[in-house]
């Protein structure tokens, strides 16, 4: 019932937002006698707003033409290298890195918005490293046939991934997926696989939400399980190709977020306005590029959903010891050679300080040489990995980070390669986009 309102009112939003952007286009029209005129460009401007905020969005695209360093401009090549039901793989490299480029596996949160939502984040890293990151499918499009995706599987696509890439693979997790990046890590250390990765980046994670708990944390744990369950939870209508799959729609989590925070949601399109009244083009197409990204959203499986919020943000298994896959318990302790960069914001209203940091206290067979963490002054969960603070301030210790490790000698020979096993990996298929 609630996918199918809300199918009905985005069907009659689509067309108040076509109707409103035709009528922007007419009263800002150079050949309309008063377009440019106090009142005019006051009502062509809140028209415009209103469209922006209630056109249909689809899944964005990375469109990272070319990586421009010391003045030089590089061409980037942009690969699906697997292709999966649930999430792909790519791979982003330019002509400008060198053969030997540290190789950086990015792994996008799987929380509501696509991986384009990591855009900077990719365009950053992409300077020095070849980078893969996985693109996760919308659930709604994926067919009931293609069976169940939750926390179990979705360990196993980072492992398939890692050992794809090979020996010698970085790994990063930004906010939701330093949880199963973590458990990855452990279980391939465990395992000994020689693809396990030499560092582990995670930014903003929630390791352990017992440390500085946010909004977000509270709203999981006053709630039973069940709540959730019948609350939150609905059936894809006949309508998309997963049509009967149980999602967690993209529509509510988009809702919550925007909800946390509505007064400055508020204020940035007011904002928005301001600008386009005031002739401020490129102040507002920044406004409108933001939220293309925020308003993109997609579902997710009900069973990954539910065992997110029971597992990490109601019985917190990971630091306790308790989380298992596919029926074994996840032995953090087996971490002994993978160094681990912990980095967090200051003013995360998301993952509070102290939640990624947990990762530092859970890993005793690491040494501390291994192990660094960074508090981002000033900056908020998205400016973690977004922005100008990133890019200028904590993508810096990133890459020194990578290249330090990427450079000792981790005892871990190539040659092995040949051994590995892919239990889980589908052939590749190789697209040029």
């Amino acid at each position: 019932m609630l996918y199918k309102a809300y199918e009905i009112q985005r069907s009659l939003l689509n067309a108040c937002s076509a109707t409103a952007s035709m009528g922007a286009e007419l009263l800002n029209d150079s050949r309309f006698p008063l377009a440019g005129t106090g009142l005019t460009q006051m009502y062509a401007s809140a028209l415009d707003v209103f469209a922006h905020a209630t056109a249909p969005r689809g899944k964005p695209t990375f469109g990272i033409k070319a990586i421009h360093l010391d003045g030089q401009a590089h061409v980037v090549t942009e690969t699906t290298e697997i292709h999966r039901p649930f999430g792909d793989l790519k791979r982003f490299s330019h002509d400008g890195l060198p053969a030997d480029a540290p190789r950086l596996l990015i792994v996008a949160p799987m929380s509501g918005h696509y991986a384009t939502l990591l855009r900077g984040t990719l365009e950053r890293m992409l300077e020095h490293n070849v980078v893969y990151i996985t693109d996760w499918a919308d659930a709604k499009f994926v067919p009931l046939s293609e069976g169940r995706f939750d926390l179990d599987e979705y360990i196993d696509y980072i492992v398939d991934f890692l050992e794809f890439i090979g020996p010698g693979a970085h790994l990063m997790a930004v906010c939701q997926p330093s949880v199963p990046a973590f458990a990855a890590t452990a279980i391939m250390a465990r395992e000994n696989n020689p693809c396990r990765p030499v560092s582990l980046t995670m930014m903003g994670g929630p390791i352990d939400t017992r440390e500085s708990p946010t909004a977000v944390n509270d709203h999981a744990i006053t709630r039973p399980h069940v709540w959730f369950k019948h609350n939150v939870i609905t059936t894809v209508p006949a309508n998309y190709p997963g049509a009967g799959r149980r999602v967690y729609p993209g529509f509510v989590q988009l809702a919550s977020f925007m909800s946390m925070n509505l007064g400055s949601h508020m204020m940035s399109h007011y904002a928005l306005f301001n600008h386009l009244v005031q002739g401020d083009g490129e102040s507002a197409e920044g406004t409108k590029t933001f939220y293309e990204e925020y308003r993109s959203v997609c579902d997710m499986t009900a069973e990954f959903y539910l065992q997110t919020v029971d597992v990490v943000f109601q019985r917190h298994a990971l630091p306790k010891g308790e989380f298992a896959h596919r029926g074994q318990v996840v032995d953090l302790g087996a971490i002994h050679d993978t160094a681990i960069l912990c980095i967090e914001g200051e003013r995360d209203d998301i993952s509070g300080i102290g939640q990624t940091r947990a990762a530092l206290k859970v890993t005793p067979n690491l040494p501390d040489k291994l192990k660094q963490y960074h508090l981002a002054a000033e900056v908020g969960h998205y400016g973690i990995f977004n922005g100008s603070r990133w890019r200028n301030k904590i993508a810096p210790i990133v890459d020194e980070w990578i290249d330090r490790h990427d450079a000792r000698d981790s005892g871990r020979k190539l040659s092995v390669v040949a051994s590995v096993s892919y239990t889980h990996l589908t052939l590749p298929t190789k697209l040029e986009v």
